[in-house]
């Protein structure tokens, strides 16, 4: 299993910031992940979603 790594504190740095998972307020215990990423993952999604809606208009 792969460590994870935080997205906010490993920005414009050389070297990768491990999760502190529970102890960060970022972090979704319920879902094990980071908010951060599912914020990321959902923005995706919703990009897709209007590309195929303005994909169809035409």
């Amino acid at each position: 299993m792969a460590i994870p790594v935080c997205p906010l504190m490993s920005a414009g740095n050389d070297i990768e910031i491990v999760c502190a998972q529970e102890k960060c307020a970022w972090y979704l215990k319920n879902y094990k992940t980071c908010s951060v990423y599912l914020l990321a993952h959902n923005a995706a999604l919703d990009i897709k979603m209007k590309q195929s809606q303005a994909a169809q208009k035409k």
